[in-house]
């Protein structure tokens, strides 16, 4: 199921963080794509930028359960950085459930099951149908964040 995703720009700076960025529009390789680009800073406790999208306009959930997980095409600096995925049983914004992956400097479809996203900061299991946010982010280090996303879909 592709998903057509209005990608918007997070960093640290909403709480007193120090790192710079911002989300473009991109032709990439041959590919229409959004590219999130930024240096992670780890000063005054930051240290993530981010590109994200509500899977509903409202942020209401969307029952993903039937799916096994998140297909993302993608390009980057062949850094590592990590899907974040929000589900409406999560209350504060630190929490999510989370995986890691690289972003290759060629075009590669990058599959991520559900099983596979470890929860951050809560004690809430994953459930795909109480899927609410996704988000791409550059986090933990001080480092160039480049990556892009051409398409991003649930997958069986």
């Amino acid at each position: 199921m592709q998903l057509h995703p209005d990608w918007s720009f997070v960093a640290d700076t909403v709480m007193g963080g120090k790192s710079t960025g911002g989300i473009t529009q991109e032709r990439i390789a041959g590919r229409e794509a959004v590219r999130l680009t930024g240096q992670v800073s780890l000063d005054n406790d930051g240290g993530f930028v981010q590109m994200a999208f509500d899977l509903r306009e409202d942020g209401s959930t969307v029952d993903a359960g039937g799916w096994t997980g998140i297909e993302i095409d993608v390009i980057g600096n062949g850094d590592v950085y990590e899907l974040r995925a929000r589900t409406d049983q999560l209350s504060r914004p630190w929490q999510s459930f989370r995986a890691e992956f690289t972003a290759p400097e060629t075009w590669t479809t990058v599959r991520i099951p559900f099983a596979d996203l470890e929860p951050r900061k809560t004690d809430a299991t994953f459930d795909p149908a109480r899927l609410r946010r996704l988000g791409i982010v550059a986090i933990g280090r001080e480092f160039t964040a480049d990556i892009a996303a051409s398409g991003i879909r649930f997958y069986r």
